[in-house]
C-alpha cells in the first residue's frame, strides 16, 4: 500500500508516573503497531508530558489538538490514543465525552488502541466507554485517597511533608533508622524512598530574631507591620531573602511548628478543586515532634491576643467606638485605630463596612480629599509589593518556581510563562457607578495581568482577573461592576486558580 491510500493519523500520548506502562515512549509503541495493521500513517504527535489528566487546563497538547479539530483545516482524519484513561482521568465523565464528541461532530474519528472495543458508536462501546470513562475518573479518587492517607500516618509518625521550613527552621534529612544525613538547602529534596524529613533550629540568630518577633508582639504590643518595618530597618531579610511583610510576620506568629508541633490538612486543594480552609478538628497533627524554639506559654499568649484582636464586635459597637476615637482625636487614620487599646483593627473596619472611608462617613468625619488621594496612593503601592511578595511566596510553597525582575516586578514561573500583577484603584463617576482603570506594560509583554479590583476605599481587593495577553490588544482597560461574559470569564473571586497554574507536584511527597 502506497503512502497516498494510507489513512493520515495524529497520535496523542500524554505522560503518567504511576504506570511504567503509561510512558509516551510504550504508548506510541501500541500506537504505531496499531496504524500499521490498520492502513493509517501517522502524521503528527500531540504530546503532553507530566500533566495531571484530572482537568484540560494546562495540557496544552490536548487544548491545540482539539482547536486544530475545531479549525475545520485539520489535515488527518484519525485521532490514535493508547486508551480512555490517556484522554483524560476526567472527574466528569460527560466532559471526556464532549471532547470527543467535538472530534466527531468535525468528522474525525477518536480511537483507543488498546481497549478491547471498537469505538464506532455502537450501543455495546458507548456503554464500555462510559464506564471506563468513570472508572478513570474514580481511579484517581482513589490514588489521592490513598497518597493522602499515606501523608497523614508520615505526619503522625512525626515526619514533615513538604513546604519550605520558614524562618528559624531546618529541613533534616534522614534515613529509615532515624540517623541524620543533612541539611536540605533551599530546592533540595530527598531521592530515595525511604528517606524522611524532620524540622531542626536554624541558626542561633534566626532562633533569636523569631523569639524577638513574639516577644515585641506579646510583650511590646507591635502590630504585625511594625515589627516587619523594625526588622526592615535593621536590613533583617526573610528565610526567602526577601524583605518582611505583615503577612510574613503573621506567619511566623501562628505557625505550631516554632513550639514543634507538626500538624497538617489545616487546607485541602485536592484533585485540582478549588482550595478550602478545614475546620481544627481535620487537621492531622503531632505534638511534640519536632525540637521547638519558641517556649508554647510565649506561643500561646501570641494566639490569644490575637483571638481577642478578632473577638466580634456588633456594627454598632465599632462605630461607637469609632466615635469616640473621633471625639478624642478630631481626626482618624488607620495607624490611629491600630494603636488604640480596645479598638478592633483598621483591617476589621475596612473588612466590616467596604472601607476605612466609608466607616468614617458612618462617623461623621471627612478626611482631606487631597490628602486622601497620595494617601491611597502610597497605600495601593505597598499593597503592590506586598501582592507580589505574597504571591511568590505561596507559588515557592507549593513547589513552584519563580524568578522576578528587580526592576519591573515581572514575575517568570516555571520558566513556562510571565506575569504582570496591577492594582486597579476603584473610583467613582460623577453618576455614582464604580470604575476601574487596567493598564497593561505592553513594554513587558507579560503572558498573563494580573489584575486586582479594589474595594470602594481602595483598601482590600473585591476579585481578581487573570487577563491572558493573546487576548487582550489595548493599552488600557476600563471595567465596570458587570462586565458581561467576554470579560468576566477571566474574573475569580481569589488567586486559587492562578497558583494552581503554578503547582508542581513532586512524587516523593506520595510516599
Amino acid at each position: 500500500m502506497s503512502d497516498e491510500d494510507l489513512v493520515p493519523a495524529v497520535q496523542y500520548v500524554r505522560m503518567s508516573t504511576e504506570h511504567q506502562k503509561y510512558s509516551t515512549e510504550n504508548q506510541s509503541d501500541t500506537i504505531l503497531n496499531y496504524a500499521q495493521q490498520h492502513g493509517m500513517k501517522i502524521i503528527r504527535t500531540y504530546a503532553d508530558d507530566g500533566k495531571s489528566g484530572l482537568r484540560i487546563d494546562g495540557r496544552d497538547a490536548l487544548k491545540l489538538l482539539i482547536t486544530d479539530v475545531e479549525s475545520g483545516q485539520a489535515d488527518f482524519e484519525v485521532i490514535l490514543v493508547y486508551d480512555i484513561s490517556r484522554w483524560g482521568r476526567f472527574q466528569d465523565a460527560d466532559e471526556s465525552a464532549y471532547y470527543e464528541y467535538i472530534c466527531k461532530r468535525a468528522g474525525i474519528r477518536v480511537i483507543y488502541c488498546a481497549e478491547q472495543f471498537e469505538n464506532d458508536g455502537s450501543p455495546i462501546s458507548t456503554i464500555v466507554k462510559g464506564v471506563k470513562r468513570a472508572m478513570a475518573g474514580e481511579y484517581s479518587r482513589e490514588l489521592s485517597v490513598k497518597v493522602f492517607a499515606g501523608q497523614c500516618r508520615l505526619i503522625e509518625k512525626g515526619f514533615r511533608q513538604g513546604g519550605m521550613a520558614g524562618f528559624g527552621l531546618r529541613r533534616m534529612l534522614i534515613d529509615e533508622n532515624g540517623n541524620e544525613k543533612s541539611l536540605l538547602r533551599h530546592g533540595e529534596y530527598k531521592s530515595l524512598q525511604t528517606d524522611r524529613v524532620i524540622l531542626v533550629p536554624g541558626p542561633a540568630n534566626e532562633v533569636e530574631i523569631v523569639n524577638a518577633i513574639y516577644k515585641k508582639f506579646v510583650y511590646d504590643g507591635l502590630s504585625e507591620f511594625e515589627i516587619a518595618k523594625q526588622l526592615n530597618t535593621q536590613g533583617i531579610l526573610t528565610d526567602l531573602q526577601r524583605p518582611w511583610t505583615r503577612s510574613s510576620i503573621q506567619q511566623v506568629l501562628t505557625n505550631e511548628k516554632y513550639i514543634g508541633n507538626n500538624v497538617y490538612n489545616r487546607s485541602s486543594f485536592k484533585l485540582k478543586q478549588k482550595r478550602v480552609k478545614n475546620p481544627p478538628e481535620m487537621w492531622i497533627r503531632f505534638n511534640g515532634a519536632f525540637e521547638a524554639i519558641v517556649d508554647p506559654q510565649l506561643f500561646y499568649q501570641a494566639q490569644g491576643i490575637m483571638l481577642e484582636r478578632q473577638r466580634r464586635f456588633s456594627d454598632e459597637e465599632m462605630l461607637d467606638r469609632l466615635r469616640h476615637l473621633y471625639r478624642k482625636h478630631g481626626k482618624l487614620s488607620g495607624l490611629l485605630i491600630d494603636e488604640t487599646e480596645g479598638m478592633p483593627s483598621s483591617a476589621v473596619y475596612r473588612s466590616r463596612f467596604r472601607g476605612l472611608v466609608r466607616a468614617y462617613r458612618l462617623v461623621g468625619y471627612t478626611p482631606d480629599r487631597d490628602y486622601q488621594y497620595i494617601r491611597i496612593n502610597r497605600f495601593l503601592r505597598r499593597t503592590h509589593k506586598d501582592i507580589v511578595t505574597d504571591v511568590i511566596q505561596q507559588i515557592e510553597a507549593l513547589g513552584g518556581y519563580i524568578e522576578k525582575d528587580e526592576h519591573t516586578d515581572l514575575l517568570t514561573i516555571n520558566d513556562e510563562f510571565s506575569v504582570s500583577i496591577v492594582v486597579a484603584r476603584c473610583w467613582q463617576t460623577q453618576a455614582g457607578s464604580l470604575r476601574w482603570l487596567v493598564r497593561f506594560d505592553f513594554g513587558l509583554s507579560p503572558d498573563i495581568t494580573v489584575a486586582l479590583r479594589m474595594d470602594t476605599g481602595n483598601t482590600v481587593p473585591i476579585d481578581y482577573y487573570l487577563l491572558p495577553l493573546i487576548d487582550m490588544e489595548i493599552e488600557r482597560l476600563r471595567l465596570a461592576e458587570h462586565n458581561g461574559v467576554q470579560l468576566d470569564t477571566y474574573r475569580f473571586d481569589n488567586l486559587d486558580y492562578f497558583f494552581g497554574m503554578a503547582e508542581r507536584a513532586k512524587m516523593w511527597m506520595a510516599a
